[in-house]
């Protein structure tokens, strides 16, 4: 008898990885008095926020944001 007779027939092994989600990116600084706003604002247009970090000059905070492209 041959070894694979009586075997189901198994799913294809996709051998191309799934596409990836192309990202863009944002870097918004931050006012101290109004940074809940600011956020707000760009989640609602579909960003999500990073990280924050200081500026160049360490007196104001920037966010990083992303948000899938298309």
């Amino acid at each position: 008898m041959h070894p694979f007779v009586g075997m189901t027939p198994r799913t294809p092994i996709n051998r191309y990885p799934p596409s990836m989600t192309k990202w863009e990116y944002a870097t918004v600084p931050l006012l101290i008095h109004a940074t809940k706003q600011i956020l707000d604002q760009w989640g609602e247009d579909g960003w999500e926020l990073v990280t924050v970090l200081p500026g160049p000059t360490g007196e104001q905070m920037v966010a990083y944001l992303k948000r899938p492209k298309g």
